[in-house]
């Protein structure tokens, strides 16, 4: 196999083009405190907390602020249901692995190896390793249901409409979003062994959380802005197998919306102390 030269090396290794991590920057942790005392004050729990703020570390590239937000959590207090340091890593890797689908799999690829790496031995050695999302010839109608019913209430009203418009861009742009994404990636895993669950309402603000944070995508935004209501307004959130979501129905509301937004983007600030995302605005030509 013939090797790199140094030039292409050179090339592919500029400052300009931000080839590595996003380091976190000096105000990231009272950043992050402030944003988690601001979501108690709001009753808004630390899974919705949690995923909001890892959702746009990963976006972001930003693997040690991941690392944060598992201290973070982990020094917070939750009485009415206790958490372990193993738990709130599962759902700090759950939320980086539904970011593929917002992000694309570098990133998460990045993001989750490095958080993985930085975890206390004892938790690392403690963290699932059976995978939940297998597919065989038994479960793979059922897997594609899951993903059609998602997409059904994440987009009620307009479910079929968008479908047909995402065909004419492409006849596989639905197919795929619908099996690689919604059904297997994006709706709860079957089964009771997964570790950690990222549901109906957690995942739209995963997305959100990832469309805000990466710009350029505004009707993107809009669509899971009414996602998260729609989970509520149509009962999805409440249905058999989904978990409560502390400060979820207020998050659905408008209040909520602006919250969540304006905090999404006081995150990115700190974060990238002031420039923004690393996609493609982030390529910059050499001064």
């Amino acid at each position: 196999m013939s090797k790199l030269s140094n030039t292409v090396k050179a090339l592919i290794n500029a400052s300009h083009a931000s080839p590595g991590y996003t380091p976190s920057s000096a105000g990231v942790q009272t950043a992050l405190t402030k944003f988690a005392s601001d979501a108690a004050e709001k009753k808004v729990g630390l899974p919705a907390w949690v995923t909001l703020s890892t959702a746009v570390s990963a976006t972001l590239n930003c693997p040690e602020a991941m690392t944060q937000i598992f201290h973070l959590a982990n020094a917070t207090p939750t009485p009415n249901s206790p958490r372990t340091p193993a738990q709130n890593a599962e759902l700090i890797r759950e939320v980086g692995l539904k970011c593929i689908s917002f992000n694309g799999i570098p990133r998460s690829i990045n993001t989750l190896g490095a958080f993985h790496s930085s975890l206390p031995k004892d938790v690392a050695a403690s963290l699932s390793t059976k995978p939940t999302r297998e597919l065989t010839p038994e479960n793979l109608e059922v897997r594609k249901r899951d993903g059609l019913a998602l997409w059904d209430s994440v987009y009620l009203g307009f479910e079929r409409k968008l479908l047909d418009k995402l065909a004419q861009s492409h006849p596989d742009l639905p197919v795929h979003i619908l099996n690689g994404h919604y059904s297997n990636l994006l709706s709860n895993p079957r089964g009771a062994d997964a570790p950690a669950k990222v549901g109906r309402v957690l995942t739209s603000l995963v997305a959100i959380a990832c469309l805000r944070a990466q710009t350029g995508v505004g009707p993107q935004v809009v669509s899971h802005v009414f996602g998260l209501r729609k989970a509520y307004e149509n009962g999805d959130a409440r249905a058999e197998g989904e978990e409560p979501v502390e400060g979820g129905p207020w998050l659905a509301s408008e209040d909520g919306n602006i919250w969540l937004l304006e905090n999404v983007d006081k995150l990115v600030g700190v974060i990238t102390s002031g420039e923004g995302t690393t996609f493609a605005p982030g390529l910059r030509p050499k001064l």
